[in-house]
């Protein structure tokens, strides 16, 4: 009897799914899963434009850093704003999740806002090609959530997802593989931490940076409903002495300040809610909403979106993950990546 000989499949694992985040960059291998998921943060000397950290070190750099480095987070709401700088992050992580495989050139899917213009969509497919893809794909990010969140997408009902991004809320009402009603707001995680700071500096005289403003919403940042007696320590530099100083501040406190982007967000969700076809909001009505994206972590969200528009609303399992996931997926099904990737 004779053996067949060894092959092995390179393409099994060179297919790479990004969900390029405006706070976060997730990245999943064919076959192997998420394999990366770190800060959308580049340390660059500002000087020699050299590229001095990607990722975790380079955000432990923001507001830390002396005036010859510059720590930049090359995405704003959801685009490309620096292109040159987004082009080496990531060729960095492509170049890390293909570490030990040789010289492969990996087929590139990359999640993106709905609404980008066809300038901003060609800079990141450009951005991927430079940065070493063999191939690059661009898919709606509300659609690879959906997928990755495991809903019905293909199917001909209403599936309602709502991805709460760094940068962006995408709003989208989903049937056979598209998007029929859907809303891109430039509202997410980073609008809820600059309220804080607003906050900290109205009623307390206090600055305060963005990695401070991101803890305290992690902490006690609520929806609706704070805990009356949660509190926490917020460091950062009185204005008017300009000294360090310390504040306890309520959780109530934070969730009146996180009032404003949370109701720009339930105003999106009614908008498009209002413009879908009835047969889908049957659907809708009947299934209800899933949240995604790192906004869906805050506390008590499904909540105020529940009471707001009166519908079932529910957390997808690990909702940070579930763009990169669908992108994932997608690349798996190459008829199904064939009919989602957009042009």
């Amino acid at each position: 009897m004779t053996k067949k000989p060894f092959t092995f499949n390179l393409r099994l694992y060179k297919d790479i799914g990004i969900d390029l985040g405006t706070a976060n960059t997730l990245v999943f291998m064919k076959g192997k899963g998420i394999i990366i998921k770190e800060p959308s943060v580049v340390a660059v000397n500002a000087q020699t434009g050299e590229l001095l950290a990607v990722g975790n070190e380079a955000k432990e750099m923001i507001g830390r850093t002396p005036t010859n480095i510059m720590a930049i987070r090359p995405l704003k709401d959801g685009v490309i704003a620096d292109f040159n700088i987004t082009r080496l992050m990531l060729k960095y992580f492509i170049t890390k999740a293909l570490k030990g495989m040789g010289m492969v050139k990996p087929r590139v899917l990359v999640g993106i806002p709905l609404g980008i213009t066809q300038v901003e969509k060609r800079a990141v497919l450009e951005a991927a090609q430079q940065a070493g893809a063999k191939e690059a794909y661009l898919i709606e990010e509300p659609v690879a959530a959906a997928i990755g969140a495991g809903l019905p997408v293909e199917e001909p009902r209403g599936s309602m997802v709502v991805d709460i991004g760094g940068g962006t809320t995408e709003v989208a009402i989903i049937s056979l593989g598209g998007v029929v009603v859907g809303k891109s707001l430039r509202v997410g995680g980073d609008e809820m931490n600059q309220a804080i700071i607003r906050y900290m500096r109205r009623a307390y005289n206090l600055d305060v940076g963005d990695r401070t403003a991101e803890k305290t919403k992690m902490e006690i940042g609520y929806a609706t409903d704070p805990p009356l007696s949660e509190v926490y320590l917020v460091k950062g530099r009185n204005l008017a002495t300009g000294l360090p100083n310390g504040i306890e501040v309520s959780a109530r406190e934070i969730s009146d300040a996180l009032a404003e982007p949370i109701n720009a967000i339930i105003e999106a969700i009614r908008n498009t809610l209002e413009k879908t076809p009835p047969e889908l909001a049957a659907d809708i009505m009947e299934l209800g909403m899933t949240l995604t994206g790192g906004g869906a972590l805050l506390k008590n969200i499904d909540r105020i979106i529940a009471h707001a528009t009166n519908m079932p609303v529910h957390i997808a399992d690990d909702p940070l993950a579930c763009v990169a996931k669908g992108t994932g997926r997608a690349l798996e099904e190459i008829t199904l990546l064939r009919r989602l990737a957009v042009s």
